[in-house]
């Protein structure tokens, strides 16, 4: 059904697409049996694909990467498509409208996107009431947080502190975006002493809710794709002496290299899917050498396909998260994906997904 469903959305903007989406997705969460019945249609459930990641239950490794619910408004049905996990936002703390329109676009030929968003949101404290109750989703919700357009980097660390005040009740975990290019000079935070600087305060405001009864969330970092290797070495290192509880690599890239639409090429903004995909596996497995043995990474970046996560999780990834893949290959996807990794586990002789991970490394090791 979804190739005829792609051929009228791809009509529209890139933009009104995804809003005609999300229409639809709260829509099915207000109509009874809607929700039992994308589960039937697009759930598989099976054991080995369990895994306990941070110390939460995940059913599957395939979660939904941050920038597609921004305001939290469609989980519950988006859970139904049979996704492991699903992570919100990213939310600032008062609501801003992003970047000036049109701000979305694609590439079929690339099959890419370009988004220069902005962190466009209601803000936290409207996303608050959406996750009161985010635990009847089923699975996993994280929740990506960033800072407000207008507040300057020297009181970035204020921003991310007031999120999770307004939403540390909520969620199972959070996620500390600070790699982001549509931000003005989001990315410089995530210079190693700025990013220390900031990682301490959020540490420390966790801590205070802790003590004050909020049960402990892991805290992870979003790092870009455009850093050189020995400055990524740095920051994972950094974030993990600071507490990190994981790192997501990665986030969408300002490189243009090897597109085919030379339009599309010209758009400012990050971009995401088939061309990020190598790029992103390769961080996976720089990230995995450094800091592989301390903390989880979640794989993000040009997944399509279950041999695309499959090499992500080879690679070092725990958890791995799709997004534009989902828009061109549509809310199958996570099925397909994951009969795709139970087929080639047994064809290695593995009987769970934990198993898998980081198994590139040893092979090199050994061979």
């Amino acid at each position: 059904m979804y190739p005829f469903i792609k051929k009228f959305l791809f009509t529209l903007d890139a933009e009104a697409a995804h809003e005609r989406t999300m229409s639809a997705l709260k829509l099915a969460d207000n109509v009874a049996g809607a929700k039992a019945f994308l589960r039937l249609m697009y759930r598989l459930e099976d054991s080995r694909l369990h895994s306990t990641v941070m110390g939460i239950h995940f059913p599957n490794p395939v979660g939904l990467a941050a920038g597609f619910d921004k305001n939290a408004e469609a989980y519950p049905a988006l859970a139904a498509l049979g996704f492991g996990f699903i992570e919100v936002g990213t939310l600032t703390p008062v609501g801003q409208p992003g970047n000036e329109k049109p701000r979305l676009f694609r590439s079929v030929e690339d099959q890419a996107v370009i988004n220069r968003m902005g962190f466009n949101n209601l803000g936290a404290a409207e996303a608050a009431k959406h996750l009161a109750h985010y635990q009847q989703a089923g699975i996993p919700i994280g929740i990506n947080i960033g800072k407000n357009k207008a507040t300057p980097n020297e009181e970035a660390a204020s921003d991310y502190e007031k999120c999770l005040d307004a939403l540390y009740d909520f969620g199972h975990y959070f996620v500390i975006n600070v790699s982001s290019p549509n931000t003005p000079n989001l990315r410089d935070l995530q210079e190693t002493e700025s990013l220390r600087k900031l990682l301490q305060a959020i540490r420390k405001k966790a801590n205070d809710l802790e003590k004050n009864g909020a049960k402990a969330k892991p805290i992870l970092l979003k790092v870009a794709p455009d850093m050189s290797q020995q400055h990524m070495r740095d920051v994972v290192q950094a974030a993990v002496a600071e507490g990190i509880s994981g790192i997501i690599a990665t986030n969408t890239t300002l490189s243009r290299e090897g597109l085919r639409n030379k339009a599309f090429a010209q758009q400012t903004g990050g971009l995401s899917g088939r061309p990020l995909a190598e790029r992103s596996t390769e961080w996976i497995r720089e990230i995995y050498r450094a800091v592989g043995g301390q903390v989880p990474i979640i794989g993000v970046g040009g997944i399509f396909t279950g041999d695309d996560a499959y090499e992500k999780i080879r690679a070092g990834a725990s958890l791995v998260q799709v997004y534009t893949g989902m828009i061109y290959e549509g809310p199958g996807i996570v099925k397909a994906i994951n009969k795709r990794l139970l087929e080639l586990m047994q064809r290695d002789g593995f009987t769970n997904i934990q198993q898998v991970v980081g198994t590139d490394h040893q092979a090199a090791k050994n061979s």
